[in-house]
């Protein structure tokens, strides 16, 4: 690999994949992005891999040719995999929002490691990949046979491209029943399965692991360097790190909001509040909570895509309206079904009560994590301009920072590259968040967590489909 990376960071998420090209000294050159396609194959779901290799290798030779990227780096969404065998994928890549049949799920579910070994809360759908890895056994027993290796996500990329299979800490220890973090060591689901044979050996992420030629239109090539990819969210946590944060609470927002804290002990964790311990980078297990909070804004505000107003939350806080979880599965509040309360709303003021709910989501999570340190929030719901302020206003006894930069793991995925060469280009761009002055926003608080936690299931039931509307 080059002294001098100019990186090419593919940030592969569920609803959106990106890439940013980032010079030598950090700055970013040029920005792409595409939607993945998730098609109906028989009874799955399945995602479209060649459209997306081709989108990634035709965005890659424009990076070459425009910018003289060298390198190469995959930033990836949790809860996926690949079977591949020789130079094949030997079956289609399950998108992870879909349900074994329940006879399947009753049987395979028994099989699935203590959380105590795992940290890896028993989840629905397949956000504990190895539960789908155990459903494709189920319907084929001769495919995990067949395939010579069970690829992470990222590293299913990192493999087209350099031809090399590695696995990566990250990606193993984020919730998928495949990672015993205190062992440092595969579970007892990959050993009592037989899977030890097909998982590659452990390489670091961002190491360089071969060389990938980008054929030219001018009839030339050139070499990009391949480097092992990352899990998106532990990638964030990298980037902060790398700026000087130490003790310091992440949340990192996107279609996820994944909230990261070192500084609290894995016994507090809940596996029924989803709860987990992820492993960074360097192989240290560290508590987690998550919801699927941008998920959940977009359906609970109705799609809304414009800026939300001090006064509309004021408004909503005035007139008694609620959201209540859930409207998507997994996190803190999972066995409860997503609903208004008082009066309908609609615009603005709709989603006004979705952002104070996610807000109000976000500072029950912090309090089940013991999050007293500093604040960093990161990622989408940045642009929303007003849920960093919310947060301050909320937990006035704490620092919370707002990153200008709403791509934290895609730079802590080219940190990771840079790192390889003892190079670290980027500066702290963080800015403290201000409480918003809103009236009522402590009681209202009061309230909305009085009837989360008791379950109370007053309010108006709105089912997700109307929700869209």
């Amino acid at each position: 690999m080059t002294d001098h990376p100019v990186i090419a960071v593919f940030d592969l998420g569920k609803t959106n994949s990106k890439l940013f090209v980032l010079t030598a000294m950090g700055k970013v050159v040029a920005q792409a992005r595409t939607r993945p396609v998730w098609n109906d194959v028989g009874d799955l779901r399945v995602l479209d891999d060649a459209a997306l290799f081709e989108w990634v290798k035709l965005s890659l030779r424009a990076a070459v040719c425009d910018h003289g990227v060298n390198s190469i780096m995959f930033s990836g969404h949790g809860c996926t995999f690949a079977l591949v065998r020789g130079e094949k994928l030997i079956h289609p890549i399950l998108d992870y929002e879909q349900e074994p049949p329940t006879d399947i799920a009753g049987k395979i579910d028994t099989l699935i490691p203590k959380y105590s070994e795992t940290f890896s809360p028993a989840l629905p759908l397949g956000f504990n990949y190895g539960r789908h890895i155990l459903w494709l056994k189920e319907r084929n027993p001769d495919l995990i046979h067949e395939a010579d290796a069970i690829l992470s996500y990222p590293q299913f990329w990192s493999w087209k491209f350099s031809g090399h299979k590695v696995s990566e800490v990250s990606y193993l220890g984020c919730h998928s029943h495949l990672w015993a973090p205190l062992a440092d060591d595969f579970s007892s689901l990959v050993t009592s399965q037989g899977w030890r044979e097909k998982m590659p050996e452990l390489a670091r992420a961002g190491d360089w692991i071969g060389k990938y030629v980008v054929e030219l239109e001018n009839g030339t090539s050139a070499e990009v360097a391949v480097h092992n990819g990352v899990h998106d969210s532990n990638a964030a946590l990298y980037y902060y790190r790398s700026l000087g944060f130490e003790d310091f609470t992440l949340v990192s927002t996107g279609t996820w909001i994944i909230i990261f804290n070192s500084s609290c002990p894995l016994e507090v964790l809940d596996s029924r509040r989803d709860m987990l311990a992820n492993v960074t980078v360097d192989h240290q297990p560290t508590a987690t909570i998550r919801f699927m909070g941008g998920r959940e804004y977009d359906v609970a505000s109705g799609g809304w895509n414009n800026a939300i107003s001090v006064d509309a939350l004021i408004s909503v806080i005035a007139k008694g309206i609620f959201v209540l979880p859930s409207f998507a599965p997994g996190g803190p509040a999972q066995n409860q079904t997503g609903r208004f309360t008082g009066p309908s709303v609609d615009g603005e003021e709709r989603a006004g009560a979705a952002l104070l709910y996610v807000a109000l989501m976000t500072d029950l999570s912090l309090d089940l994590i013991q999050s007293t340190n500093a604040i960093v929030v990161d990622g989408g719901l940045v642009k929303t301009g007003l849920y960093a302020n919310l947060l301050a206003s909320l937990r006035q006894d704490q620092r919370i920072y707002s990153s200008e930069n709403p791509e934290g793991s895609a730079f802590g995925a080219a940190a990771l590259v840079y790192g390889q060469v003892g190079s670290n280009p980027f500066s702290n761009d963080t800015r403290e968040a201000l409480p918003s002055v809103i009236a009522g926003l402590t009681d209202y608080r009061d309230a909305w967590r009085a009837m989360v936690e008791s379950g109370d299931p007053s309010g108006r039931q709105v089912d997700h489909k109307e929700l869209l509307v």
